[in-house]
């Protein structure tokens, strides 16, 4: 059951236009004030520093597998602790593109889409918060709840596995949305495929009671719709979102 969601043209567009440039996402703090006022319209007050943190868009060339050996510091409760070491390392790896570092974001897709699989971790706490997460169609192509395969390529419809940085907020298609960079080689077109945070109602609790699993995207990370403000309040800015399969 595919559902409905943005055309890759239409989207894209959408990135580029209505006084959004995306070259300001080139150059960490360089917003104007054009685009925050249009970020405004679209984010809760709580989430309105003073400028959006951009990072720099030149890719790592892998995410980071080889040197997550070492025991993560923090437990996260429900939380794969495998999937927790990759993250905790790509967190290292592109330490220099994340600005804030007292959260994160897993989306844990070795799990079906029935279950809270995007975990809000505070890594100062341990504290974590797991909500639905939507996954794309082609990576699931047959619809069995289940992600298959991780693609970066224009048109798959596709997850793409890796390190995000979260950046600034739009109100598209889908409502508020956030903008992400892919920083590795298996999903540094994150922001050409506008790959994005938003709510879809694809994605709420009650697709679970009727289908047993959410519908999905096509590509994006879609939560709930009850739930985007709180993923917003907990992610935020600057700080990263850790998506694979383990």
């Amino acid at each position: 059951m595919t559902m409905p969601h943005d055309t890759a043209t239409s989207r894209r567009a959408l990135l580029k236009t209505g006084g959004l440039f995306v070259g300001t996402l080139m150059i960490p703090g360089a917003v104007s004030a054009g685009v925050r006022n249009h970020a405004r319209r679209g984010a809760p007050e709580s989430l309105l520093p003073d400028d959006f943190y951009h990072p720099s868009r030149t890719p790592a060339p892998r995410p980071a597998f080889a040197s997550a050996t070492a025991q993560p510091s923090i437990e996260a409760p429900g939380v794969n602790p495998r999937l927790l070491k990759r993250a905790l390392a790509a967190l290292e790896q592109h330490g220099s593109r994340i600005a804030k570092r007292d959260r994160i974001a897993v989306a844990d897709f070795s799990a079906g889409s029935g279950v809270p699989r995007f975990h809000l971790i505070n890594l100062e706490s341990g504290r974590t918060v797991s909500k639905l997460v939507a996954h794309g169609s082609g990576s699931d192509p047959a619809h069995t709840g289940y992600l298959q395969r991780f693609s970066n390529q224009n048109g798959s419809n596709a997850s793409c596995e890796g390190a995000f940085a979260t950046a600034d907020y739009y109100v598209g298609k889908h409502g508020r949305s956030q903008r992400l960079i892919g920083l590795d080689g298996t999903n540094n077109n994150a922001l050409d495929r506008a790959i994005v945070v938003h709510a879809a109602w694809y994605a709420n609790p009650d697709m679970i009671r009727q289908r047993g699993m959410l519908g999905r995207s096509q590509g994006c990370f879609a939560v709930g719709e009850s739930e985007l403000t709180e993923v917003f309040e907990r992610l935020g800015p600057g700080r990263m979102i850790y998506a694979a399969k383990v």
